[in-house]
């Protein structure tokens, strides 16, 4: 009977979530269909610090499931793992995109002491067109102060092969590529997307926001080694914020593509992961 017993509670603890899940909760006043988020808490979790996490997609598609291993593998650490929805192009502007990214953010520093997170310590992440929106969130304070999230309270920013921390930048470089090989230009590329206006251009650029004490958090900057544009403006936006006393680190991920460096962050014998580990471990000493 004993052995029984022992059988059935190892078989249940085996069976035993890693993590609780509460999928859908809206961060918005009447809010619509995609202004939700996921919230991933480990088991016991108290004051645990945050991952807060920016799906990508071209700011065009995308989900907050679409996150891999990345919850098992931070709340297996001990974090509290935030994945956002926003509101997509074409239907909705970039402003109410990143204004979406901010009130999620904002509803997180209110609320997740509710769910076992520390509001005084979080990580900002985000892939590709969420690495753009994580950067920018980190950076400009307006944003921050409009949702009420004090910047102290985030304690680092880890960007995911982005290409568009300097929007005039990508936007020169594509269409001098277009140019020089005969190629039409993209029906809608990135000027079109960030509203065809060099003055937006601009500032929705995070470079544009950098400045020196505003208290920006430091940054791990990810991007695969062998892409130009990426690995551009991984450097671009590391040289702004060293420039301004912020502490930057560029991670270049090798033998890797935009598609793997995303889903396989959060593997225990991946490169990349190790180096965001070891960021945030440095961070919360």
């Amino acid at each position: 009977m004993r052995f029984l017993l022992t059988a059935v509670l190892v078989a249940s603890a085996a069976a035993a979530p890693a993590q609780d899940v509460q999928r859908d909760i809206p961060y918005a006043d009447k809010p619509h269909a995609r202004q939700v988020l996921d919230v991933y808490t480990p088991p016991g979790a108290k004051d645990a610090p945050v991952v807060f996490w920016i799906h990508g997609g071209g700011w065009q598609a995308g989900d907050k499931k679409d996150v891999q291993l990345k919850p098992k593998a931070f709340t297996e650490k001990g974090f509290v793992f935030v994945s956002t929805n926003y509101r997509l192009l074409p239907d909705f502007p970039m402003e109410t995109i990143i204004g979406d990214v901010g009130k999620a953010l904002g509803w997180t520093h209110k609320n997740i002491a509710k769910h076992g997170g520390d509001p005084k310590r979080i990580f900002v992440m985000g892939h590709s067109a969420g690495a753009q929106l994580a950067a920018y969130v980190c950076i400009d304070k307006r944003l921050l102060k409009a949702e009420g999230v004090p910047i102290e309270s985030l304690k680092g920013c880890v960007p995911v092969d982005g290409d568009t921390y300097d929007v005039p930048a990508i936007i020169a470089t594509a269409e001098a590529r277009w140019a020089a090989h005969g190629m039409p230009p993209a029906k809608f590329g990135h000027r079109e997307k960030f509203g065809n206006d060099p003055a937006k251009h601009k500032d929705f650029s995070a470079v544009t926001h950098v400045k020196k004490g505003e208290g920006i958090p430091p940054f791990l900057i990810l991007h695969i080694a062998g892409h130009p544009d990426v690995t551009a403006q991984a450097q671009r936006l590391a040289a702004a914020l060293k420039a301004a006393e912020v502490p930057a680190a560029v991670h270049a991920a090798r033998e890797s593509t935009h598609t793997k460096i995303n889903a396989e962050l959060g593997q225990p014998d991946d490169p990349t992961t190790k180096a965001v580990f070891d960021f945030l471990a440095a961070r919360l000493k």
